[in-house]
């Protein structure tokens, strides 16, 4: 008998693998992932003189990853990749200006489609039955994980190839392969075509710099996630925005502070370990974000956060709305606009559209001083005037951080309202001493991120150094770590959600 139970746990284990749970996704920080990806690198390293097999094996791996994410909305994914490829092989074969340009509507209707189905249903319907007076009630539309990213990235492809940036794919497992990669699936960086694709067919070659690069990035992005990011969520942000009035002012503005560390470590966590995997597998991503609140401005910020979807919007937004070209007043109306799209694109609801236009707005009065004060363009600003700039750019991210995070305008009224009228500075010490442990993280984590990028460049050039054993005693400890701080659930990362 305790045979045959021994037999159904192993079954039942064996079936949790394979089939999703929606209460525990597919995510770099699981052990089951930790554990899976180490028996696909072996079998990835078996097929390395194979490309075909190799790149067949790493898509259905992703189309499983993505499964295990996000249920059976993988179809979505299929869906997208079939119709963009054949749409740019017709672009490629059309000499007409009219028809390339047929054909990217036709991309634009299906991606923007699917994202404005799964996304916006119930926001827009929500919004129209308030204008008309009537009611609504949301229909039970699921978001699958991931959607924003990948529909973004297969039609920044068929827009290149539109504009003859790029010439079109002529293999389906190849442009499969570049929009399922599962390292950048289902929360970015968002991955160009031109500099992804040349990538595909090349012999896969790993050097120890790669390697040594790529473990240190996974380190520091499952510390960031795992260690900082989920603690200080779950044992003191959440706290606070879940009910702010019941905390005085200053613990408000620091929840607000650890909110605005939380969701870098979080996203930027994410970014650190995708860019990371894909070294260990022979590819190279670009940098995601650059230590954003070391910004001096509300452009600079933009150009240090989440850099993949900002690049996007300037290049495929910004610059098709006219950019900078047709006068002062028009261009602040396309920064407006863009992080309008921007805010939109992070949920539907307005407490995100509230966000872009905030920084839409900023962008734009900080474009206009720069006109008066004659500030060049690339010039930077040092000294004290740096600090102030930091200072006052980190403080404004932080304030537009509490409408991105709370899901209503009251609660981040009642927020601000606790600040202002009830900040109660005497309790800090307080505060200091029962959360001893969160803020301990906190600042470690501000201070690894305000620390100089040579100190991160020494430390990656540390472990690349090192011995194989030494890196192999790193992770394990960085694993050990991570266990010993995880809560008892998944905590998905915050991107998921866009």
């Amino acid at each position: 008998m305790w045979i045959i139970d021994e037999l159904n746990i192993d079954l039942n284990r064996l079936r949790d693998i394979f089939t999703y749970d929606p209460q525990a996704p597919m995510i770099f920080s699981s052990g089951i992932f930790l554990w899976l990806f180490a028996a696909f690198i072996v079998i990835y390293l078996l097929l390395q003189r194979r490309a075909t097999a190799r790149l067949l094996f790493v898509t259905l791996f992703s189309y499983y990853f993505y499964y295990k994410s996000s249920g059976t909305y993988f179809f979505l994914l299929a869906v997208v990749t079939v119709s963009d490829f054949f749409l740019a092989r017709l672009m490629d074969r059309t000499t007409k200006l009219w028809q390339r340009k047929a054909w990217v509507v036709v991309s634009l209707l299906i991606n923007l489609g699917l994202l404005f189905y799964f996304k916006y249903t119930n926001f827009l319907c929500d919004f129209f039955a308030s204008l008309t007076g009537g009611t609504f009630t949301a229909m039970d539309i699921f978001l699958p994980v991931g959607i924003s990213f990948f529909t973004f990235q297969s039609l920044s492809y068929t827009i290149d190839v539109s504009r003859k940036e790029i010439k079109p794919l002529t293999n389906l497992l190849d442009y499969a392969f570049y929009v399922s990669f599962f390292p950048q699936l289902v929360a970015g960086p968002i991955v160009r075509a031109k500099d992804f694709i040349p990538q595909i067919r090349r012999p896969l070659f790993v050097s120890n710099e790669m390697f040594g690069r790529g473990i240190f990035l996974i380190m520091s992005g499952l510390f960031k996630k795992a260690v900082i990011s989920d603690y200080i969520s779950i044992n003191f942000v959440e706290r606070i925005f879940e009910n702010p009035t019941l905390y005085s002012g200053v613990e408000n503005l620091m929840g607000v502070y650890g909110y605005a560390l939380q969701i870098y470590c979080d996203f930027s966590g994410y970014s650190d370990m995708a860019i990371g995997i894909a070294l260990l597998l022979g590819f190279h991503f670009n940098i995601n974000f650059d230590s954003p609140y070391k910004s001096a401005s509300i452009t600079e910020f933009w150009r240090r956060w989440h850099i993949s979807l900002s690049s996007w919007l300037r290049d495929y937004l910004y610059i098709s709305l006219g950019g900078n070209r047709k006068g002062k007043i028009r261009q602040y109306t396309n920064l407006i606009i863009t992080m309008f799209l921007g805010g939109l694109w992070h949920g539907a609801s307005w407490n995100f559209v509230f966000w872009g236009m905030l920084h839409g707005v900023a962008l734009a009065l900080h474009k206009f001083w720069m006109s008066i004060v004659g500030h060049k363009k690339g010039e930077h600003s040092h000294g004290i005037r740096r600090f102030f700039g930091i200072l006052i750019t980190f403080h404004f991210v932080c304030f537009c951080w509490i409408f991105f995070r709370n899901a209503d305008f009251s609660t981040s009224i009642d927020m601000l309202k606790q600040i202002f009228t009830t900040f109660r500075p005497q309790l800090f010490p307080q505060l200091v001493a029962g959360y001893w442990e969160v803020f301990a993280l906190m600042g470690l984590g501000y201070f690894l991120h305000f620390v100089p990028d040579s100190w991160e460049r020494a430390c990656t050039k540390t472990v690349i150094r090192l011995p194989l054993l030494g890196k192999a005693v790193l992770m394990i400890v960085m694993v050990y770590l991570v266990i010993q701080m995880k809560s008892s659930e998944i905590q998905p990362f915050i991107y998921f959600q866009f």
